[in-house]
Formats: structure tokens, sequence, C-alpha cells
């Protein structure tokens, strides 16, 4: 990708990282599901994406290395969503919590807190609940000794 993939059509830079991540997520499985395209709109909107620029970043196939956030609330919240891509379609693959792990791994968690991580945001998310309420059980299960 090229500087200028980082700048919207309307002159507004963003991160756009976080998103290809997520497209990443998207293409593991090889399939375009509906739902998660839908999803991946959706997280393209907040991000202030148009749709064509949205239909460019699912349509490349090569992205930059993935540069990992340094709070661990940011953290947190990228996995989130690379959890509620995996749920989008109602299935979770090996592959998808492989990549769950991968993403997990890069941005430091070691193999105690991924565990707690995949527990807590799959099942959470299943069950409809917040991301901060879901960060907050994260960081008890966590941290507790």
């Amino acid at each position: 990708m090229n500087f200028s993939d980082f700048v919207t059509d309307s002159g507004k830079t963003i991160a756009k990282q976080h998103y290809l991540n997520l497209v990443e997520v998207f293409k593991i499985d090889g399939k375009v599901n509906p739902a998660e395209l839908s999803l991946l709109q959706k997280e393209g909107r907040k991000f202030g994406l148009t749709e064509p620029e949205i239909d460019k970043l699912i349509s490349q196939t090569s992205y930059s290395s993935y540069h990992s956030p340094y709070s661990l609330d940011e953290k947190f919240e990228q996995l989130y969503n690379v959890a509620e891509m995996v749920l989008a379609d109602d299935t979770v693959t090996d592959n998808e919590l492989r990549l769950l792990r991968k993403f997990a791994t890069e941005v430091g968690f070691d193999d105690r807190a991924i565990e707690i991580l995949r527990d807590v945001l799959i099942g959470g998310i299943r069950n409809h609940e917040s991301e901060e309420v879901l960060f907050e059980r994260f960081k008890r299960e966590f941290f507790k000794r």
C-alpha cells in the first residue's frame, strides 16, 4: 500500500491498519458472507470510509505488516472487533480462531491471556454483551492472582 491509501477521498487521514485486520479476518475462509460483509461495511463507515473506499480495501490482496496498538483498551478493542467478525456468520472455524490467536499474540498477549480473551470475547459477544462489559470482565480475570 502506498501513502495515499491512508487518506480518504475527502482528505481525512485515518488509521486503516485496524480496518485491514478486520478485512483479513473476513477473507480467511475464502467465502463472501453477507453478514461479514455487512459488518465490514459498518466498521468501515465508523472509520469515516466511503462505500467505494471500503470496496477498494476489501478487494486488495496484500497489506502492510500489522502494527500493534500500545494501550490495553486499544488492544482489547481490536480483538473485540476481530472476534465480532469471527462470529458474524454464527460459525467459528479453526482458521478464524487461529487468526484471533495470531492477532492476540501480535498485540503482546501470552497464552494465558489469549485463553481468557477467547472465552470472554466469544461467549460475551454471543450473549450480546457490550464491549465495555467484556473489557472489565477480561481485566478482572486477567489481573486476578
